[in-house]
């Protein structure tokens, strides 16, 4: 092998950045402006619910899309229940929209309702489960507004305590958390 264990000297001048290198620079630079200006488009603030908070839940009606806040769903009505549930520990307080103040504010001739989660997960939800003293849209348990992390920032919850109806593989299958979209089923 020759110049086996001789040392190659190169000059500082075989270092320097070529034409090419600068071209690809720039275009580097280009691309990365480019992508950031996509992602500031994409992460910037939500459309303003009808109280000026960002939307939390977007109703679909046959008429219209809503986009609301916490406060607009507690503008249209208020309710509390204590309650056991099987994903919690203990004696839960929540404090949301009765589904039957929602079906009267939005659900006109619904028969259903197809809820979904932040996940995709999705559930139809008869209008028949809307009855006085039954399930609520809840937005805050234990005194405080759910975030993603507990469950929130909606939970369809009924009061399980209160009829063993409400303690089976179906209704815990509707108690829809996480809950982003809700859209109404008119009858046929």
């Amino acid at each position: 092998m020759a110049g086996a264990g001789r040392a190659i000297r190169l000059s500082p001048r075989q270092f320097a950045p070529t034409r090419s290198v600068h071209m690809r620079s720039a275009a580097v630079r280009s691309l990365v402006a480019t992508v950031l200006s996509v992602l500031a488009a994409v992460v910037a603030p939500p459309a303003k619910g009808q109280d000026g908070a960002a939307p939390l839940l977007t109703v679909v009606t046959p008429q219209a899309e809503h986009a609301l806040s916490r406060a607009d769903l507690v503008a249209i009505g208020n309710a509390s229940f204590t309650t056991h549930t099987i994903w919690t520990e203990g004696e839960q307080d929540f404090t949301g929209l009765p589904l039957v103040d929602f079906i009267r504010a939005f659900g006109a001739g619904a028969v259903s309702l197809r809820a979904q989660a932040i996940n995709d997960y999705t559930v139809i939800i008869p209008v028949a489960d809307a009855v006085e003293g039954g399930p609520m849209i809840a937005h805050t348990r234990n005194g405080a507004p759910m975030t993603i992390r507990d469950n929130g920032p909606f939970w369809l919850v009924y009061p399980y305590d209160r009829n063993p109806d409400y303690r089976t593989e179906v209704i815990y299958a509707r108690s829809i958390w996480q809950l982003e979209r809700i859209e109404i089923v008119p009858a046929p």
